[in-house]
């Protein structure tokens, strides 16, 4: 199977073949991957080396000339360093952009704290009108990598990762799909988390829904599936409780209760691997069996 980044190399690069108002701003990372696009589009594929900032205004001024850019690099690198560009040179100035990131919360533990974002989409909530999708496999990352390119002039962030499910879901882009129904309560899984939870609540009386888009936040979807158990637990593949205020604010007219599961505040200073990462913050299976049968019964 290929990754969602070796599938977002391939369909970008087709698109830049396709579309002329395409452009896509690089910084260092994924760079040797896109060479031959590179040759074939010289003046749409621009490679500002490790200047993330400058990554980010690169796209900002793109989009100020008319042009649909795509910057990509590691989330931390393209989210957290360059958060004052994000804000200023994308929202501010009301302009749009594909943000494409890799590595995500624990996916190159090797890397060490600089190479790990869990805080990214927590971050993009504190400005308006971004979408955020979180594909759980190189299919659905085709799809809405090429529905984020589409969609007009918006801003747009699409989180990519090396962990991801065994299968893709027919996603809809800002909808959730439901993939198991029960009445004791609805545990929402957020892109690669979906093989986990499956896995933890085999045999339990839950719904479960599927999340590739969390933002914006499919508050009507929740709403038709929680019926009269507004129970509710979200399991997110980075920050723990990222998007529990959005789950309180579709439920706000109804008693609930919510629980957020992923990756804690607490640093967990140890390389190992993305399974092990996993383990500690209590989102193999096992323990999301254990965290979410406590919480619903």
């Amino acid at each position: 199977m290929d990754t969602m980044r070796d599938r977002f190399v391939d369909v970008t690069t087709r698109l830049l073949g396709e579309d002329p108002r395409l452009a896509v701003v690089l910084a260092d990372i994924t760079a040797a991957a896109f060479a031959p696009a590179q040759e074939r589009h010289p003046d749409r594929v621009v490679n500002v080396g490790i200047r993330e900032q400058l990554l980010i205004g690169a796209a900002g001024g793109l989009a100020l000339s008319g042009m649909r850019p795509i910057a990509h690099t590691f989330a931390s690198f393209l989210i957290e360093r360059p958060f004052e560009q994000v804000k200023l040179d994308l929202t501010h100035q009301g302009v749009g952009a594909v943000l494409v990131s890799a590595a995500g919360s624990y996916d190159w533990p090797a890397g060490g704290r600089t190479h790990m974002s869990p805080g990214d989409v927590a971050l993009l909530d504190t400005l308006p009108d971004w979408t955020v999708h979180v594909p759980g496999h190189p299919d659905e990352a085709e799809r809405l990598l090429r529905h984020a390119y589409a969609d007009g002039d918006r801003t747009v962030y699409v989180r990519l990762s090396a962990h991801q499910n065994a299968a893709p879901v027919a996603v809809e882009p800002g909808r959730f799909s439901t993939v198991r129904t029960g009445t004791r309560g609805v545990v929402l899984a957020v892109g690669p988390m979906l093989d986990a939870v499956l896995a933890a609540t085999e045999g339990l009386d839950v719904t479960v829904l599927y999340a590739a888009t969390v933002r914006p936040f499919d508050a009507a979807g929740l709403r038709a599936a929680v019926g009269d158990r507004a129970d509710v637990v979200l399991v997110e593949p980075y920050l723990a409780g990222t998007s529990a205020g959005a789950a309180h604010e579709a439920l706000a007219d109804r008693p609930h209760r919510v629980l957020g599961l992923g990756v804690p505040r607490e640093e967990h200073r140890h390389y190992g691997s993305i399974a092990e990462h996993l383990a500690a913050y209590g989102l193999d299976a096992a323990a999301l069996r254990e965290r979410i049968g406590t919480f619903l019964w």
